[in-house]
Formats: structure tokens, C-alpha cells, sequence
């Protein structure tokens, strides 16, 4: 598996986040029952970055604390079936599925860690873990949606035993 982290900005965390992003990249992906190797890059920002990355491919004029951006066209979640019929999914160079792009606003990990009373830990881990879901197809769009990525996101936390 390759994990690509870029820092965009100076990252205050007192944890080792680069083992904790490639962890939960890893625990997720083995969880899920991804059967590839696979490529995630993950760009560690501020508000301001992830405001103009908001502005620009959403279009939405804020910051936010993370995008996703998946690479693979998934109609359902985990819905993996099709993947090898599209070589556009992987890497030529490695073979590994490409799954896509992360982008975390380190401002907005301390902020709402502090807001919901958890730790910036747990809090870095639940954002990696949600733009995980969203890379294998899953959304929030609807109701039902929602129901089904926070029960997830909740399993796999708890697995991991990353809790509030």
C-alpha cells in the first residue's frame, strides 16, 4: 500500500500522525475487504487551503474540515466487482488501485476536537475514516445514506478501539 502525505502546513499534533493516518488507511481498507493494494495520498492543510480547495472544486465559499476526492467510479458502496475491467483504476507504475485524494484542515481536527470534548486523536482518526467511507462509494446525501456511513464509521472506530 502507498500512503502519500503531503503537509501543507505546520501539523501541532502531539501524536504521530503519519503512523495514525496510515494505520487507520490500512485498517480501513482491510475491514472493508478491499481486494487490492492500493494508493491514497492525503494532504494535511489549514482553513484557508481547504477553503480555497472548497471554493474551487465544490464551490463552496468556506472551509471545511475534510475532502475527498475518490478516484474510482463505485455505483454502490464496496461495490469492487468492476474495478479490474477499467485499467484508469489503477496505477500503471505499481499496479495499486487508486483510490484517491484526502484533504484534512489541521485547524479544524483541534477546533472540533475541543468543541465535541474528544481528542485531537480521535478526532483525526474519525475524518480519515469518514473520507475512507467516501472513497468506496459511500455518502450522506440522503438520510438513509447517513445512517449507513455513521454506523460504519462508528464499527470501525470502535474495532480500532478509537473512541470519544
Amino acid at each position: 500500500m502507498t500512503i502519500n502525505i503531503q503537509e501543507e502546513t505546520d501539523v501541532p499534533f502531539t501524536f504521530p500522525y503519519e503512523k495514525t493516518a496510515k494505520d487507520v488507511i490500512c485498517f480501513v481498507c482491510d475491514d472493508l475487504k478491499f481486494p487490492y493494494e492500493a494508493e491514497v495520498s492525503l494532504t494535511l492543510t489549514d482553513n484557508a487551503g481547504i477553503h480555497e480547495c472548497n471554493r474551487t472544486h465544490r464551490q463552496i465559499d468556506a472551509p471545511t474540515d475534510v475532502l475527498s476526492f475518490p478516484m474510482l467510479s463505485l455505483e454502490r458502496p464496496l461495490d469492487f466487482i468492476t474495478l479490474e475491467a477499467d485499467m484508469d483504476n489503477f496505477n500503471p507504475d505499481t499496479g495499486e488501485a487508486l483510490l484517491g485524494d484526502i484533504i484534512i484542515s489541521v485547524e479544524k481536527v483541534t477546533a472540533q476536537a475541543e468543541a465535541y470534548g474528544h481528542s485531537v486523536l480521535r478526532e483525526f482518526a474519525f475524518l480519515i475514516v469518514h473520507s475512507m467511507l467516501h472513497l468506496f462509494g459511500y455518502d450522506h446525501m440522503t438520510e438513509k445514506e447517513a445512517a449507513l456511513m455513521e454506523a460504519e464509521q462508528r464499527r470501525i472506530l470502535e474495532k480500532m478501539q478509537i473512541t470519544r
